[in-house]
């Protein structure tokens, strides 16, 4: 199993940026894809980013203006968000996935989750 704590949300404005880390720990193989989701108010969770051997990727909502990275040691990743808009409003989670090819998108393939973060961008 892998533990995964996220941190950095907050409340920012539209075009503002904010930088959101999430720290891993446990089984290394565990973590072949490492990704990023989010969730509004009555909403259904939602790819945002994720990243693995072959490259990193991204929803189409957020492409251009979110990176997603990780450490020399894949410890950490991060997801820095800039020209945020209020839509980006939710709560971000941290997952992991044991495998390092197919579907990255889909929430069900990701095997651990942090407790996420709020992030609330405001006009």
């Amino acid at each position: 199993q892998v533990q995964l704590v996220e941190s950095g949300g907050g409340l920012v404005q539209a075009g503002g940026s904010l930088r959101l880390s999430c720290a891993a720990s446990g089984r290394t193989f565990s973590r072949a894809t490492m990704g990023w989701f989010r969730q509004a108010p009555g909403k259904e969770r939602e790819f945002v980013a994720a990243i693995r051997w072959s490259g990193s990727y991204y929803a189409d909502s957020v492409k251009g203006r979110f990176t997603i990275s990780s450490s020399s040691a894949k410890n950490t990743v991060f997801l820095q968000m800039n020209s945020l808009k209020p839509e980006d409003t939710a709560i971000y989670y941290c997952a992991a996935a044991d495998y390092s090819s197919g579907i990255y998108s889909a929430a069900g393939r990701y095997d651990s989750w942090g407790q996420g973060t709020q992030v609330t961008v405001s006009l």
